[in-house]
């Protein structure tokens, strides 16, 4: 497979992944500032009447465009609503993004309804497809993208459709208002609702990115200090609505300096590699493992104290078990930890107090000598 192939495949992946932790919390952000912008642009809508009455438009036309304006800004203070608890509601981005296209399609359809071509010349309402398409870009999330892309596209290909089939032949794409639509013109805009599907995608997937670097580390690619002081909070409220245990394990490798000193910077770069993916091997679902700095590992274990110890204890001997070699022919490096184990809501109820809790006995596992865990102050 070419490397170009490699690439779309693992940007298509990424974009239809589900968002992670941190997405999830900029999604949310963004849909509080979409609903924001969304309020402040339906309130426009209300202007239609005044524009109907003013242009000399018929009471027909003038109700209609009460009726769409009133419809717009209800459920604009509705979005806006559920939008300040995004994170309760995760079909609501998708809800809102459906409603943003399907009013643009009620609006052309409705202008279609007394002149055919009004509903596919009026440039100022079919924008609204685009707006609707670049508003995703904001909530940070792919399949959201995708999914009111293909919907606008989808829709604006059907009413023009059901519009030609509907028009009579002779004068299918005249109007004495609107002139002339040609299909060229149709099939810019419908290559245009791609192109901005496409750049929206784009946006979405550089967001990830960036967000994928910034919350995670380098070397390993597990989380960071950032992604975990951002996500315990989510943790704790899981964990406080299942009634569940946790215990946070603040972890040391003993003497890892020794690695760099005989081996080199890049041995002791893959030596952390091997040990991360040790590691990760305990774990169970909805539980963590972030590399907070040089040789120090954050495990968050939704079990007790107890548990935790014993589970620590053979990672401890596996970790002994499997030795890094370098290169055959090398020596080996055989690794041993020191941990200090925090329990919540006991030793602490943030994230903050946990860390100190668990540093403090971690501090006294290396006093001791090292190898050693800690699961209560001496």
């Amino acid at each position: 497979m070419h490397a170009s192939e490699i690439r779309i495949r693992d940007t298509l992946q990424r974009l239809l992944a589900p968002p992670d932790e941190l997405m999830r919390e900029l999604g949310a952000s963004g849909e509080l500032l979409v609903a924001r912008v969304r309020a402040a642009l339906s309130a426009l809508i209300l202007l239609l009447p005044l524009v109907a009455a003013a242009t000399g438009a018929g009471t027909r036309r003038l109700l209609l465009a009460l009726g769409v304006a009133v419809l717009a800004n209800g459920m604009a203070m509705l979005w806006l609503a559920l939008a300040r608890h995004a994170r309760r509601w995760p079909w609501l981005p998708y809800a809102t993004g459906a409603w943003d296209v399907t009013l643009t399609s009620a609006a052309l359809a409705l202008l279609a309804l007394e002149d055919p071509v009004a509903g596919l010349a009026n440039p100022v309402a079919w924008c609204f497809y685009l707006i609707a398409i670049w508003f995703t870009a904001l909530r940070n999330n792919g399949r959201l993208t995708l999914f009111v892309g293909a919907l606008a596209i989808a829709q604006y290909t059907l009413l023009l459709a059901v519009l030609l089939a509907a028009a009579p032949a002779h004068d299918a794409l005249l109007s004495p208002e609107h002139g002339a639509v040609g299909m060229g013109g149709q099939a810019w805009r419908l290559l245009l609702l791609v192109i901005a599907t496409g750049l929206a995608a784009t946006v979405v997937h550089r967001m990830q990115r960036l967000v994928e670097l910034s919350g995670h580390d380098g070397l390993t690619g597990l989380p960071n200090r950032s992604w975990l002081l951002q996500r315990m909070p989510h943790v704790f409220a899981a964990a406080r609505n299942a009634g569940a245990s946790l215990t946070l394990v603040l972890l040391d490798i003993d003497r890892f300096k020794r690695v760099n000193d005989e081996a080199g910077a890049e041995v002791g770069d893959r030596a952390l590699r091997h040990i991360a993916a040790t590691m990760s091997g305990v774990l169970a679902t909805d539980e963590h493992l972030a590399r907070i700095g040089g040789q120090e590992f954050v495990l968050v274990l939704q079990c007790p104290v107890g548990s935790a110890w014993e589970r620590l204890d053979r990672l401890r001997r596996d970790l002994a078990e499997r030795p890094f070699l370098p290169e055959r022919g090398s020596d080996a490096f055989a690794f041993t930890f020191s941990a200090g184990l925090a329990a919540w809501p006991h030793d602490g109820g943030n994230t903050s107090a946990l860390l100190g809790c668990a540093d403090r006995r971690l501090k006294q596992a290396k006093a001791t000598g090292g190898n050693r865990i800690a699961a209560r102050d001496a």
